[in-house]
């Protein structure tokens, strides 16, 4: 699956899989989380949004569940 860098104050890189529902993001600390459930329109409209970090606050922190990954599979995303 393609990770897309994106234009970001708190965001680095955004991958999902639309069969799984799985958003994956990684933050400007390097941190990556693996988001569960998230709609195609989710990720669709994170992409889309002005301020990705404002939609993450906004649309997904605290909507969907999420585990952290550890370093070492950080590197997949990338």
């Amino acid at each position: 699956m393609p990770a897309t860098t994106v234009e970001s104050s708190t965001l680095g890189t955004i991958a999902y899989d639309r069969a799984d529902q799985l958003l994956w993001l990684e933050f400007r600390s390097h941190a990556v989380y693996c988001y569960f459930g998230v709609p195609p329109g989710v990720y669709q409209d994170l992409m889309a949004a002005q301020s990705k970090g404002s939609y993450f606050n906004r649309s997904i922190r605290g909507r969907f569940p999420y585990q952290r990954l550890a370093d070492d599979r950080r590197q997949q995303l990338v």
